[in-house]
């Protein structure tokens, strides 16, 4: 049958129409289709190791406040009030232990009763020496009398303003060494008191052949088991000048970072990153990483990613390099031995971005 003009027209609009149909239809099953998850990049992990050329110096010790000092009274007396116990925490010119004040007045009564005498005593010397009838020695040695009486009335006056002790800092009293109503000798030791403005310190005693090989500023790993023992990074700040005379070990303070947990008295182990041989010669000390690890180095800074242990996720961190060699790259802090840093794509990645670890082989 042959179709009309009219006919075909219609026909090929309708096949249009279905068209345009499927096509929509097609478009709106896209649109509304998921985007399909991107896996997490495969990123190469190494772990972070001890540069074989450097010394690690292993020690015990103990926690203390570097700035711990000694409180007593500069004058006799008895203690009529001790307002802290061991283990408060104090606060600057707080009122920590004051004497008896009666004894302490007395002394200034008696200072200014002879101060008294020897100022009469001067003005009648210089009335009769005045008239001749006192040589010059005698008005000289009333004047000195009469200074000498003035410089006690002065310390009289010294030692009631210091029959107290106030705190001179913040920190906490770590010793209690006498008892209200006790009598005690000037300058005996009343209260011992670690400043907080100091922070704490480990301290640990050393031979003298360890000792040959730090510096100050010297990368330590420190472990205190009642903290958990978890390592901390800290330095050596300072190293004793002379040997103890009992032991014959010189004491080496290492810095520790603040910690609230942290009390004198408690025990931490120590790794050292010796800077120097016996010899004396300088040395490269550190952890190694490897170059491809740093990136946005610096003026002896730079980053890294670290991945926690049992996490697939990475976390940005600076750190302190020093030189290079051919095993890597020198950190002086900021990363601890056994860490693991990527060392691929670091370029793209991101702080906090998920990643599947490939361990690189040592």
């Amino acid at each position: 049958m042959t179709l009309g003009t009219g006919s075909r027209r219609r026909l090929w609009a309708m096949g249009l129409c279905v068209m345009a149909a499927m096509m929509s239809l097609a478009g709106c099953s896209r649109h509304d289709a998921p985007p399909a998850e991107q896996p997490p990049p495969q990123v190469r992990i190494a772990r972070v190791g001890s540069d074989s050329s450097a010394t690690i110096v292993k020690a015990v010790g103990t926690v203390q406040l570097r700035r711990e000092s000694s409180l007593g009274f500069t004058s006799a007396g008895r203690i009529v009030s001790l307002n802290v116990n061991e283990g408060d925490l104090v606060t600057a010119g707080q009122l920590l232990a004051a004497l008896d004040p009666a004894t302490v007045a007395a002394d200034t009564a008696t200072a200014r009763a002879e101060l008294q005498r020897a100022r009469l005593e001067l003005q009648r010397s210089e009335t009769l020496f005045a008239k001749g009838w006192v040589t010059r020695p005698r008005v000289d040695n009333a004047r000195a009398a009469f200074e000498a009486a003035q410089a006690r009335v002065s310390a009289a006056g010294f030692q009631q303003t210091n029959a107290r002790i106030v705190a001179p800092g913040d920190g906490v009293i770590l010793a209690r060494l006498a008892e209200p109503g006790q009598v005690v000798e000037a300058g005996m030791p009343v209260l011992s008191l670690g400043e907080a403005r100091g922070g704490y310190v480990l301290r640990v005693p050393l031979t003298d052949r360890e000792t040959a090989g730090l510096t100050a500023g010297a990368a330590a790993r420190v472990r205190i088991e009642a903290l958990g023992g978890a390592p901390v990074t800290g330095q050596v700040i300072e190293i004793a000048g002379r040997a103890d005379p009992a032991t014959g070990t010189f004491l080496v303070e290492i810095g520790l970072p603040a910690e609230q947990r942290l009390k004198s008295g408690q025990i931490g182990s120590v790794e050292i990153v010796a800077a120097r041989d016996i010899a004396g010669s300088q040395r490269t000390a550190g952890l190694m990483v490897p170059p491809a690890a740093i990136f946005a180095a610096r003026a002896g800074e730079a980053f890294v990613y670290v991945l926690p242990p049992g996490s697939d996720r990475i976390m940005l961190r600076r750190i302190t390099v020093s030189d290079v060699n051919n095993g890597g790259i020198t950190v002086l802090g900021g990363l601890a031995a056994g860490e693991s840093v990527a060392v691929s794509g670091v370029d793209r990645l991101s702080d906090g971005q998920r990643v599947r670890p490939v361990k690189v082989p040592r």
